[in-house]
């Protein structure tokens, strides 16, 4: 006769496994398996009307794929816009006017916890559909997207992640996702990430307005570096590093502003600038055409430029 404690095992094991049975129910009908030459991945449905979602490494080359429902149907989707510094794309599958497709919704992606319950559902190795399970490990992580630009608010988790799953949706309990997976660590065990499905929000809102995301450009290539202390010191900034220009590309903002080579900017309409992820992550849409302050130390002393910048393209 079993003990009171291996009841409670048995119920314990049982709840689990139902949370994830029901994360399935409601997410996996919306995720699509992606087929392309030379490879493929994963993405989900996030609109009744065909529209889907996934990684821009997934799709980067091509403006049409081959996509495949868990109920059996294919077709073909055509790219929408892509975001390769969110590593997000969206695409349309080609279908008849009126055609509804199953369709996952959004959690929000601010509320989740280390040690959230999460399931990954994708196609790693073309394996269609594939389930995996675990819990947020941390959040707020940054992560290197493949432009080099700095992904931030990253969720990390140690569900089994492996190629084929990027793009695919992370989902909680209640199959809300919170994530797209984008990334697994090849040399490590049970450290995947997914960007956070407020970001994914916001990116979708603006690729699906002007076909991508717009941000600011003033044209200057740069390094991250330390300032000695005491020009720190001597000209009271805020930080102990800042960028230096390593080349100014003619006819851009900061050529018009007057940046030079060797100057090492500091800060943003006065927001300290320590490295190029500060100077990349300040350069926002709203930036775009307006004036707006660049502090560079010059010759071991603070000068304040005006710059304007442009679009990046």
């Amino acid at each position: 006769m079993p003990t009171a404690h291996a009841i409670s095992d048995d119920e314990l094991l049982d709840s689990y496994s139902r949370s994830i049975i029901q994360a399935v129910d409601v997410a996996a009908p919306a995720v699509v398996k992606i087929d392309r030459r030379g490879g493929g991945g994963s993405g989900f449905l996030f609109a009744p009307d065909g529209l889907v979602v996934t990684n821009s490494h997934v799709v980067e080359g091509v403006r049409r794929v081959e996509m495949t429902l868990l109920d059996g149907r294919t077709g073909r989707a055509d790219l929408v816009g892509d975001d390769p510094e969110s590593d997000l794309a969206v695409l349309r599958i080609d279908a008849p006017s009126g055609t509804a497709f199953p369709w996952a919704r959004f959690g929000d992606s601010s509320a989740l916890r280390p040690g959230r319950l999460v399931v990954a559902i994708g196609n790693p190795f073309g394996f269609q559909h594939s389930v995996t399970s675990g819990v947020v490990s941390a959040v707020g992580r940054s992560l290197r997207a493949r432009s080099g630009r700095l992904l931030e608010d990253i969720v990390q988790t140690d569900a089994s992640l492996n190629p084929g799953n990027s793009g695919g949706p992370l989902v909680t309990s209640n199959g809300e996702v919170v994530g797209v997976n984008t990334a697994m660590i090849h040399a490590a065990q049970g450290l995947s990430f997914a960007i956070a499905s407020n970001t994914v929000q916001f990116v979708l809102t603006a690729v699906l307005r002007d076909g991508r995301v717009r941000r600011s450009f003033i044209g200057v290539t740069g390094q991250t570096v330390a300032v000695p202390r005491h020009l720190v010191r001597g000209n009271q900034l805020a930080a102990s590093s800042g960028v230096l220009v390593t080349a100014v590309e003619p006819g851009s903002a900061a050529a018009a502003a007057g940046v030079r080579v060797d100057d090492l900017i500091v800060a943003l309409e006065h927001r300290a600038i320590r490295g190029v992820d500060d100077l990349h992550r300040l350069l926002t849409a709203d930036r775009i055409g307006v004036a707006t302050p660049l502090t560079v130390l010059r010759g071991g002393e603070t000068r304040e430029l005006s710059i304007t910048p442009g679009e990046r393209r």
